[in-house]
């Protein structure tokens, strides 16, 4: 926690640096104490530490200054700092404008010079402000805070790799909380500049990247060795295990996630059959507990970098990274996932982040308390969103194409679903359009059997459907199926794919998990034939490190 402040104001320079040197005698260990001279100076001091989050006290002034009186200034400074103690120091031919004060403008305490000796007459009316302050103000002045708009994209974004990196935050919507608007005004900042991401001793991010954020929060962006042993590409359960196997078993790792630790799966809002934890727990903290394991092991971990590329160098393989270095590596694991499907539908994609979302944090669900929420899914994920979204909204309508959840849902899921009274599912039913006005306000179901069309209102729509990998920077050499998985192991040498693998280099056979590109191994869901399942993706990162010993063993 940084300190909170305590602010002096004085024009006096005797004074000024009076009650500031008895201030710091007896408060510096748990209070900074700041001498400005003027009102306007305060003012200014006051903007710094509100746009940097850090706490503000106390607030100590002298009435009688030129520009500014004590009392206007302390008037002024309840738009900068709230809830900070108010002192106004003053002569006693002043006290009827002091007293005046305290109900014009809730002046906390005056005190008239001169206040000697400080030990009787000056700290215990401190200590009682400096009290009553503390009790009123819990530390979360480590949080980050982010100021915008309830219907902004790029909020949605910012908020979305706050979440997913673990990172405690506060949100200020313009539209509805008095707090976004004082933070708006005094930053001076424009609706175009918005959002606004606040931390702790930094200056505000305006709209900030991700790279930038993310080196805001001292998240590492770039990999720091020219040459690693293992590269893995994709922060999700495969490539955490295999980055914990990798480097608790003394192979130099760096893993490269482009948004965050835990892929699809840490955005899970439980998963509940996963091995060893029966009572369940949320993709998110599956995720976090893997992040300190790859920590532990001294893994390095790059985010918010997005991989473009891949080049063969003689024996070495090249990761091609957005805005940074090139990563190479004696082997590399590809463990990017797959992303849920786009739906096609007339509308939609003017309102994605604003509305519509694919898959969901626990953010989102907060936000939805008291509305009607539609999800499209018919899988585990879709079942796992409702049931969590179905914690604060009104009521959730679960739209499934076909006319049963039991081919592609757990049964458990299922169970859980039918029991939960503001659950709904409709079956044959599909998104046929979306309107709004800047964000999304209804939608247009259709009934597959019967053609007809109905519109409801609604301000949510999050989206679970299918499985794309993204694998086409992978280059032509690496065979995949139509869809985009990764061919591996003796499927490489199948009549299946005979006519699109490239005849495999080497006298032996591919390894299991290795694709048609010796040395490069692929696990999880990107991997053709893969089960989907977190249990399995984690099997997988784990096997890929014992073939990657095998590989370097040949090389």
């Amino acid at each position: 926690m940084s300190k909170p402040a305590i602010l002096t104001v004085d024009d006096d320079v005797a004074v000024s640096a009076a009650i500031t040197r008895d201030l710091r005698s007896r408060y510096a260990d748990s209070y900074r104490v700041i001498r400005t001279t003027s009102g306007g100076e305060a003012l200014d001091v006051l903007t710094t530490l509100a746009l940097r989050g850090q706490p503000v006290a106390l607030i100590a002034s002298d009435q009688r200054m030129p520009g500014l009186t004590g009392i206007e200034l302390l008037d002024q400074a309840r738009t900068h700092a709230p809830e900070a103690k108010r002192l106004l120091l003053t002569a006693y031919a002043d006290t009827d404008v002091a007293i005046r004060a305290i109900n014009d403008i809730g002046l906390d305490y005056y005190l008239l010079k001169p206040w000697d000796p400080p030990e009787e007459r000056l700290y215990p009316v401190i200590d009682d402000l400096l009290g009553d302050w503390l009790r009123q103000h819990p530390d979360h002045s480590a949080d980050v805070r982010v100021v915008g708009h309830r219907w902004s994209d790029r909020s949605h974004e910012i908020k979305t790799f706050l979440a997913r990196n673990h990172v405690p935050y506060r949100w200020y919507d313009v539209e509805r909380d008095a707090e976004a608007e004082r933070l708006v005004a005094i930053s001076g900042v424009a609706d175009s500049d918005l959002p606004i991401v606040l931390a702790p001793g930094h200056d505000p991010l305006r709209s900030p990247s991700t790279v930038a954020l993310a080196t805001l929060l001292g998240l590492r962006t770039r990999a720091e060795r020219p040459l690693y042993d293992v590269c893995i590409i994709g922060g999700g359960p495969a490539g955490l295990a295999a980055a914990v196997y990798a480097a608790s078993e003394g192979l130099d790792t760096v893993i490269v996630e482009r948004e965050a630790p835990g892929g699809q799966a840490g955005q899970s809002a439980s998963i509940e059959n996963y091995l060893g934890f029966p009572r369940g727990l949320t993709g998110s903290d599956l995720a976090q507990r893997a992040v300190a394991q790859v920590v532990r092991f001294g893994a390095e971990m790059v985010v918010a970098r997005d991989v473009v590329g891949r080049q063969t160098r003689g024996l070495v393989q090249a990761v091609l990274v957005d805005g940074s270095d090139d990563i190479e590596a004696r082997a590399l694991v590809v463990a990017t996932g797959v992303s849920y499907r786009q739906l096609q539908a007339p509308g939609l994609d003017a309102f994605t982040g604003r509305g519509v979302y694919y898959g969901a944090t626990a953010s989102e669900a907060s936000q939805c308390e008291g509305e009607d929420v539609y999800v499209v899914g018919a899988a585990n994920s879709a079942g796992q969103a409702a049931l969590n979204l179905a914690r604060f909204a009104k009521q959730v309508i679960l739209l499934v194409r076909s006319g049963s959840l039991a081919e592609s849902m757990s049964r458990y899921l299922i169970e859980r679903i039918e029991q939960a009274p503001n659950v709904t599912v409709r079956f044959h039913t599909e998104v046929a359009a979306a309107r709004g006005d800047g964000h999304l306000e209804g939608l247009s179901l259709t009934d597959r059997d019967t053609g007809v069309t109905e519109d409801v209102d609604t301000n949510w729509l999050f989206i679970f459907i299918g499985a794309s990998p993204r694998t086409d920077w992978l280059g032509d050499d690496l065979v995949r199926d139509p869809a985009g998985f990764i061919v591996t192991g003796a499927d490489l040498t199948s009549a299946r794919f005979v006519d699109r693998a490239r005849p495999w280099p080497l006298e032996r056979a591919p390894l299991a998990l290795e694709t048609s590109v010796p040395g490069v191994f692929a696990a999880g869901d990107a991997r053709l034939d893969s089960m989907k399942r977190v249990a399995s993706a984690v099997g997988e990162g784990a096997m890929a490190v014992h073939l990657v010993h095998r590989y370097l063993a040949t090389i």
